[in-house]
């Protein structure tokens, strides 16, 4: 019986892979649901758009899905963004004049984490490189909610020349808030949110219908492939017991 016990291992490990496989599976699955990715946003402070001036004063790392570096700021900045030029996608009057009256930062940091799109995003909207030490930066985007130090551009511009580089998919911001000089009393925003996309997700759905049912199909699909990967187990489980508690019922006691 003994040879029996080991004639059933390789069947039980087969089991026990095939498991781990189908769990792998949907590890990867899940992260691709419209639900998940629509998320590039959401921690960022939409409603209070800042301009920011410095100096790249780090290398930091250029890749998907996002790139970061440093920026040293300006002890001075002007009031609200200077006279640049803005990239076609963002031209249009409702995002322009958002754009150009953008409050400097007066944040408690001198120096703050960019983080930008990938690379691929980048190159096809004017920045064909990573950014160099020293090199000029200014930009206009949105603190971190969590993390003050960090801050995210919908445009920024590079180099002594204010080269421009959009940061937005969908050819708007992400929030439409209101202009300082429109603003209701009780700080409530004039209108909602705009069809902006994060550069690093891919292929989303063109209106909020597709997301929500694109993104109940496929969730209906990755708990059915779980439901799967956790019946495989437990039979596996059950199995491998009983085959052995009948081999320890079957060895007699030495």
């Amino acid at each position: 019986m003994t040879v029996s016990f080991h004639t059933d291992r390789p069947l039980r490990r087969g089991i026990l892979a095939a498991a781990a496989l189908l769990t792998a599976v949907v590890m990867s699955l899940a992260p691709v649901s419209p639900a998940a990715a629509h998320h590039g946003w959401d921690g960022f402070e939409t409603n209070n758009l800042v301009y920011v001036a410095g100096n790249v004063s780090s290398g930091g790392s250029w890749g998907d899905p996002h790139s970061l570096f440093d920026v040293t700021l300006d002890a001075q900045l002007p009031a609200s963004t200077p006279d640049l030029p803005i990239p076609e996608q963002l031209s249009g009057p409702e995002d322009s004049s958002r754009v150009k009256a953008a409050s400097a930062y007066r944040g408690p940091h001198n120096e703050l984490e960019v983080i930008i799109a990938p690379p691929w995003w980048s190159n096809s909207n004017g920045l064909g490189r990573s950014l160099e030490v020293g090199e000029r930066f200014q930009g206009v985007g949105y603190i971190n909610s969590t993390d003050d130090g960090l801050f995210r551009p919908v445009v920024f511009w590079f180099g002594n020349n204010n080269a421009p580089v959009n940061q937005v998919i969908g050819n708007t911001l992400p929030v439409r808030a209101p202009l300082p000089s429109d603003a209701p009393s009780g700080g409530q925003s004039v209108g909602g949110p705009s069809a902006a996309e994060d550069p690093a997700e891919i292929a989303s759905p063109a209106n909020d219908a597709d997301v929500l049912n694109d993104s109940g199909a496929e969730t209906l699909v990755v708990w059915t492939v779980f439901g799967g990967v956790l019946a495989a187990a437990v039979v596996g489980g059950v199995f491998y017991l009983r085959r052995r508690t009948r081999q320890d019922e079957r060895t007699p006691n030495a």
